[in-house]
């Protein structure tokens, strides 16, 4: 039982999804799922294997069906985390557990420190925060390269730039920089140029996302269980790194879920991970604390 909910605000409509009925049947708290720049269609294979759960997914706003009204195109994190708030007190149920990933993991952490009562268990996979890395500086100057790409080239240029960035192993040396550009067409992606520019990750519109910085002292503070996750095949790329270092910031150690950056992916997005096994550990984790 799927159920379609428009949340209106005076700067965006937020749209989001509820799989199971609320109050939920088992009494437990409904799980929230969260990305950012993906929408809910990127959980549907993950969500599956939560049939006996609850499960909430929504579109941040101007992605997906969800529509913009506030005349901005960036994405900022406290700004959705605003939204992500709102849905869950729409929900009338009380505090969430959360799974969010990438982009949606930074909205998350903002969303505790801004409202440490919202959500009981937050499972953080891979928020990409520049600013915890020792290479802070060359990793800006990372998201700069794919960035200049995809503005003089178009969008494959620009994804095969980023795809070289999250591979990389280690810090952004300077070998790393007197790299060729890549080809897009070693990744399968297209030469030409559609001249589209607004790509949420590919533009700066999502430059607020990796330059947020953590409110360490808040989130410390919170009553919320937070668990930074982090992908066995992610370990020292760039989204490794900065999970590990955001934990470490926290006082704990990442825990290693299974696959990469997208491993609670079935082949939506033809980027498969391995979303049994990354359903099973999440479980896990989420029932550890029950």
């Amino acid at each position: 039982m799927t159920t379609t909910r428009t949340l209106e605000t005076s700067e965006a409509d937020i749209v989001y999804d509820v799989h199971g009925p609320l109050p939920t049947a088992d009494g437990r708290p409904p799980l929230v799922m969260i990305g950012q720049p993906m929408d809910a269609s990127g959980f549907a294979t993950v969500a599956s294997y939560f049939a006996d759960r609850t499960v909430v997914t929504y579109d941040p706003r101007g992605l997906g069906r969800s529509v913009r009204k506030d005349g901005r195109v960036d994405n900022a994190p406290t700004v959705q985390a605003e939204d992500v708030h709102a849905v869950i007190e729409a929900l009338g149920v009380g505090p969430v557990e959360m799974f969010a990933s990438s982009g949606g993991a930074v909205t998350a952490l903002a969303l505790v420190a801004a409202h440490p009562d919202d959500v009981t268990t937050l499972v953080a996979h891979e928020p990409p925060l520049n600013q915890v890395l020792p290479d802070a500086d060359a990793a800006d100057r990372a998201r700069a390269g794919f960035h200049d790409a995809y503005q003089a080239k178009g969008s494959g240029a620009g994804m095969a730039a980023f795809i070289a960035m999250t591979m990389w192993h280690g810090e952004f040396t300077e070998e790393y920089f007197a790299q060729p550009a890549p080809d897009p067409a070693q990744f399968g992606m297209p030469t030409e140029d559609d001249g589209s520019r607004d790509d949420p990750l590919l533009s700066d519109r999502s430059w607020a996302i990796t330059d947020y910085r953590p409110d360490v002292d808040a989130l410390v503070a919170a009553p919320t269980r937070i668990v930074i996750a982090v992908g066995e095949e992610s370990q020292d790329t760039y989204t490794g790194r900065t999970t590990v270092a955001t934990a470490e910031l926290l006082g704990q150690q990442a825990t290693v879920f299974p696959s990469h950056h997208g491993g609670f992916l079935g082949g939506e997005f033809g980027y498969a991970g391995q979303p049994e096994a990354f359903a099973r550990t999440l479980r896990g984790v989420l029932e550890s604390d029950h």
